[in-house]
C-alpha cells in the first residue's frame, strides 16, 4: 500500500475505539445481553466501519485482524463498562464523549477510507461510498445487529448527509484545486466540528420523505 498523505493520530484512534466500543457496550447492556453478546456488540461499534471498508470493498485484511492492540482494548471498554454498568449507563458523561469522538473521528476515519479507496483504484462515487461507510460503519452494523432501525436512516439531526457533503468537499479540494492533502483532511475535520456544533446548539433535524 502506499504511504497515505494524512493519518489519524495513532492516540486519538485508540481513544476512539475505546470509546465506541464503551458506546457498543452501553447499547448491548441495556439490551440486557450477556457478556459475549456485549463484547460483540462493543466490538461492531469499534471496528465495523473498517471491516465493511476492507472486507467489503477493498480486499484488504480489516485492522482489527493486523493490529494486535484493538481487540485488547474492547476487552477493556466491555469488562469496564460491565463492571460499572450501573454509573455508565446513566451518566450524560459517555453522551457527551461519543458526541465529540464522533465529531472529530467521523470525517478523519471517512477520509482515511477514502484514500485507500483511491489507492485501490476505485471510481469516485465508490470512493465517496467507502469514506461514509467508513464514517458511520459501525453504528449501521451495531444497529441492525441489535435489531434497532439504524439511526442513520432515521429523522433526527443531520449526520450522514453532512458526512457525504464533507468527503465530497475532501474530493473537490484536492483533486479539482490541488489542496495539499493533509491540510485538505484538517480542514474538513474543523469544518464538520463546526457544523456539528452548530447543528446540535440549533437542533437542526431531517424530516421524514412521507409527513405524516
Amino acid at each position: 500500500m502506499e504511504a497515505q498523505s494524512f493519518y489519524v493520530p495513532t492516540l486519538f484512534d485508540y481513544l476512539a475505539a475505546f470509546t465506541w466500543a464503551t458506546s457498543g457496550a452501553v447499547v448491548g447492556i441495556r439490551k440486557r445481553y450477556d457478556i459475549f453478546g456485549v463484547f460483540m456488540i462493543a466490538l461492531i461499534s469499534s471496528t465495523g466501519g473498517s471491516i465493511i471498508r476492507d472486507g467489503l470493498f477493498l480486499n484488504r485484511t480489516p485492522p482489527v485482524l493486523t493490529n494486535g492492540v484493538y481487540l485488547p482494548l474492547v476487552l477493556v471498554a466491555t469488562a469496564v463498562t460491565s463492571l460499572f454498568r450501573r454509573w455508565i449507563t446513566t451518566t450524560p458523561m459517555i453522551d457527551w464523549l461519543v458526541s465529540l469522538i464522533d465529531a472529530i473521528g467521523t470525517p478523519a476515519f471517512a477520509i482515511v477510507g477514502m484514500q485507500l479507496a483511491l489507492e485501490a483504484g476505485i471510481a469516485l462515487p465508490g470512493v465517496v461510498l467507502v469514506g461514509l461507510l467508513n464514517g458511520f460503519g459501525g453504528g449501521l452494523l451495531r444497529d441492525v445487529i441489535v435489531n434497532d432501525v439504524p439511526a442513520v436512516l432515521r429523522p433526527g439531526q443531520y449526520s450522514a448527509s453532512v458526512v457525504l457533503v464533507a468527503c465530497v468537499l475532501f474530493l473537490v479540494l484536492t483533486r479539482q484545486y490541488g489542496v495539499e492533502t493533509s491540510l485538505a483532511a484538517w480542514a474538513i475535520v474543523a469544518l464538520y466540528v463546526l457544523a456539528r456544533m452548530l447543528i446540535v446548539y440549533f437542533d437542526l433535524r431531517t424530516k421524514p420523505v412521507l409527513p405524516p
